[in-house]
């Protein structure tokens, strides 16, 4: 069990920006990716459509004997983490926009936080759970961003021009030099965070939950014994796999994987 793959699935491909920081951070692992391209976007569902879509999805993983699930999607684990982990018996880790970590920056000042996300995570009760949990003193502002999930979707996240017109469509209602940082709550918006950069003033931090989400990846697979047993030069594989079974798409995801992120 110990050398099986890690399961991680997506909406789409946005899942792919987590599968790159596992592999970064956990190189000896074997990862199967299921981007279901066929059912994007999730987070303009509604939640049941949605976790119905996660089950079936996990059902899939399960087949090629994955030895724990990772949900690299905030929609589907606000919809579906609890009743997957209810259901089956391997670790399911789920991610939630990184809202924690942006509210801890200030050790005790109130924080200025803007959260971009989908739709459906943001209207979701577990959403809503977590601003609960961190708001005290703090400001928390939502903004859906639907275009650029469909941006990463068409292969069009490179199109600097367009990305960046779309960026800052959303940021338009918020001052931006009053904002202590911004959480991409969504790993579709990975993809873009050198455009944010560019769009932000420096004094804003850029939060996103990848990394947070691979350390528990970690921890979870020592806790349970499971982290890979192989040689030091061993390279763990990376398998794509996608609902929508296209050329087009699986260059898409390769390319994903492999390139720099944009500029």
């Amino acid at each position: 069990m110990n050398n099986a793959p890690i399961g991680v699935f997506d909406s789409g491909m946005g899942g792919i920006s987590v599968v790159r920081q596992i592999r970064q951070d956990l190189p000896h692992e074997d990862i199967l990716f299921y981007g279901d391209s066929a059912h994007a976007p999730y987070g303009t569902k509604p939640t049941e459509q949605v976790k119905e879509l996660s089950f079936a999805v996990t059902r899939h993983l399960l087949s090629r004997g994955v030895k724990a699930i990772v949900i690299a999607c905030n929609t589907a684990t606000s919809a579906a983490a609890p009743d997957l982990r209810s259901s089956f018996s391997l670790p399911v880790i789920g991610m939630e926009p990184a809202l924690k970590v942006a509210c801890g920056r200030g050790e005790g000042k109130p924080q200025n936080v803007l959260v971009l996300a989908t739709s459906l995570t943001l209207r979701e009760r577990k959403f809503a759970r977590l601003v609960e949990q961190v708001r005290g003193n703090n400001t928390i502002h939502t903004q859906a961003c639907p275009d650029l999930v469909s941006l990463v979707e068409s292969g069009k996240v490179e199109d600097r021009d367009l990305a960046i017109k779309t960026i800052t469509s959303y940021l338009k209602p918020y001052d931006l030099n009053s904002l202590d940082s911004v959480v991409l709550g969504c790993t579709h918006f990975i993809f873009y965070r050198n455009y944010f950069r560019q769009i932000l003033p420096d004094s804003v931090a850029i939060i996103d939950g990848n990394a947070g989400t691979s350390h528990h990846v970690r921890a979870i697979l020592e806790e349970s014994g499971n982290l890979a047993d192989r040689p030091d030069n061993y390279q763990g594989q990376v398998t794509l796999e996608n609902s929508q079974n296209t050329k087009e798409l699986d260059l898409l995801a390769r390319h994903l994987l492999e390139a720099p992120l944009p500029r």
